[in-house]
C-alpha cells in the first residue's frame, strides 16, 4: 500500500480551476467518508484553502482518488489533470513537511497553513479516514513546522495577504483614513484583513455577515459596526473599499449589483478584493470602468517582492525537512515489514497450537511424560525449520545472499 498525496495549489493552477475543486469545512467529512467507501482508499484527509485543494491517502491505486475527484465534484479529469501534481513515498512526506512549514505558501513562511493542516487533520480523525501511517505523517509534519519556525528567520518580514491588500489599496487612494471599508464574511482571512485596515484608521469599517452575531463579534475587535449579508445591495455604493471572502459556492457580487453601485457612487472608484475560492465576485466585475478588483492570484506579486529576503532562513528550513523526511521514511519502510511478521507469528502459533494438542491427548493416553516433551520438541523444531531448510536446498540462483540472509535470521556464524 502506497503514501500518496495529489493535488493542486496556486503555483500549478488559476483560480478558475481551483475553485471548481475546493471544499468548504463543512462538506469534508461527506467527502472523507464517500472517499474511503470508494474501497480503494485506505485511510484520507483532505486539505482545501483558497490557495491549494490536496488529497492525503494511502491506496493501493494511484489513480483512484483522482477518478475520486472528478467524480465527486463532477468535473472531467481532462479538465485538471493538466494543472495535477501526484507524489507518492517519499516525495509525498516531504511535499507534507514542506506545506505544514509553510515553504510551499504563496505567502513564504505563512503560519495560517499550519492550522489549517491540523484543522484538516481533526476532521479527518472525527470522520473516521485518519489511521496509524497519516495520523504518524501529519505529526511529524507539525512538529517539522515547529522546527522550522523556532530555528530559522522563515517567519519574519511576512507580506501577507492582508498586507498586501493593504498596499494595493494605498495605490487607488491616497489617504486610507478618508476611506469607508466594507468587509464580506467573519472568518480568519477576514479578521487578518480587517486587522490590517484597521491599522490605518479608515473613516468607517463595516463587517457584513449572514450570520448578524458573529458578524457583530468580529466587528466590536476592531470599532466597526455589523450588518446582515442581505443588506449589501442596497448599501454597497456607501463603500470604497470591499474585501470578501465567504464559504458561498456561488458569487455573492454580481455585475449588476456592483454597476448599479457605481453609477450610485457618480463614477468614484472602488476597490475590491475577492480572497475567496470560489470567488465571490463574478468575473466580469474586473471589465468596469472604476472598478479595481483584485483575486487571491493577482496579490501574489506584491507578496513575491518579500521572499528574496529571507532565501536563507529557507535553505536553513529545507535541511530541516531534509533530514525529517529521511527519519520518517525509515520508520514508513519498517511498517512494511509489519504484515510479514505479523503472518510469521501467527504461523508459528498454530503450529504451536497444534502440537500442544498433540501432546496433551498423548498424555491422556497415559504415555511417559517425558517421551511426550521429547517429541513435541522435536516436532515443533522440524516445523519450525521446514520452511527454511527447503528454501535453502531450492536457491540456486542467489544462493550466497540466502545463506547471509539465513545466518543473519539464526544467528549462525560458521560456515
Amino acid at each position: 500500500m502506497a503514501l500518496l498525496t495529489l493535488g493542486l495549489n496556486h503555483r500549478t493552477a488559476p483560480l478558475s480551476v481551483r475553485e471548481r475543486l475546493a471544499f468548504h469545512t463543512e462538506e469534508l467529512r461527506r467527502a472523507l467518508t464517500d472517499l474511503a467507501s470508494s474501497g480503494q482508499v485506505y485511510e484520507a484527509a483532505i486539505l482545501s484553502t483558497c490557495n491549494r485543494t490536496e488529497i492525503y491517502c494511502q491506496s493501493d491505486t494511484p489513480d483512484a482518488a483522482v477518478r475520486w475527484l472528478a467524480d465527486y465534484r463532477q468535473v472531467a479529469g481532462s479538465d485538471f489533470s493538466p494543472y495535477l501534481y501526484t507524489h507518492p513515498g517519499r516525495e509525498a512526506v516531504r511535499h507534507t513537511f514542506r506545506v505544514a512549514s509553510g515553504l510551499d505558501s504563496m505567502v513564504l513562511g505563512e503560519p495560517q497553513i499550519l492550522g489549517q493542516m491540523k484543522e484538516a487533520v481533526r476532521i479527518a480523525r472525527e470522520t473516521g479516514t485518519l489511521g496509524v501511517t497519516l495520523d504518524k505523517l501529519f505529526q511529524n509534519a507539525f512538529s517539522v513546522a515547529k522546527d522550522v519556525r523556532s530555528t530559522t528567520a522563515i517567519g519574519e518580514n511576512i507580506v501577507s495577504m492582508a498586507a498586501a491588500a493593504v498596499r494595493l489599496a494605498g495605490r487607488i487612494f491616497e489617504r486610507l483614513s478618508e476611506q469607508q471599508v466594507l468587509f464580506i464574511g467573519a472568518g480568519e482571512m477576514i479578521e487578518l484583513c480587517a486587522a490590517h485596515f484597521s491599522a490605518q484608521q479608515p473613516k468607517r469599517l463595516v463587517v457584513a455577515n449572514r450570520t448578524l452575531d458573529r458578524g457583530r463579534a468580529l466587528a466590536e475587535r476592531f470599532g466597526a459596526t455589523a450588518i446582515r449579508l442581505e443588506e449589501v445591495g442596497e448599501r454597497l455604493h456607501e463603500f470604497d473599499i470591499v474585501v470578501t471572502c465567504t464559504a458561498s459556492q456561488l458569487p455573492i457580487l454580481g455585475l449588476g449589483l456592483v454597476e448599479r453601485a457605481i453609477r450610485a457612487r457618480r463614477r468614484r472608484p472602488m476597490f475590491m478584493v475577492d480572497l475567496a475560492v470560489p470567488r465571490d465576485i463574478e468575473v466580469e466585475v474586473a471589465a468596469l470602468d472604476d472598478v479595481f478588483l483584485y483575486t487571491v492570484d493577482d496579490l501574489a506579486q506584491v507578496i513575491e517582492s518579500g521572499r528574496e529576503a529571507r532565501q536563507t532562513a529557507v535553505d536553513g528550513a529545507e535541511s530541516i525537512v531534509h533530514a525529517r523526511v529521511e527519519s520518517f521514511c525509515g520508520w514508513l519502510e519498517s511498517r512494511q515489514s509489519v504484515p510479514l511478521i505479523r503472518a510469521l507469528r501467527d504461523g508459528a502459533e498454530r503450529s504451536r497450537r497444534h502440537e500442544v494438542e498433540h501432546a496433551l491427548k498423548r498424555l491422556a493416553r497415559g504415555e511417559a511424560p517425558a517421551a511426550v516433551l521429547e517429541q513435541l520438541s522435536q516436532r515443533l523444531t522440524n516445523k519450525f525449520l521446514h520452511a527454511p531448510t527447503q528454501a535453502l536446498g531450492q536457491s540456486d540462483a542467489g544462493r550466497e545472499e540466502m545463506h547471509a540472509v539465513v545466518r543473519r535470521l539464526f544467528g549462525l556464524h560458521g560456515e
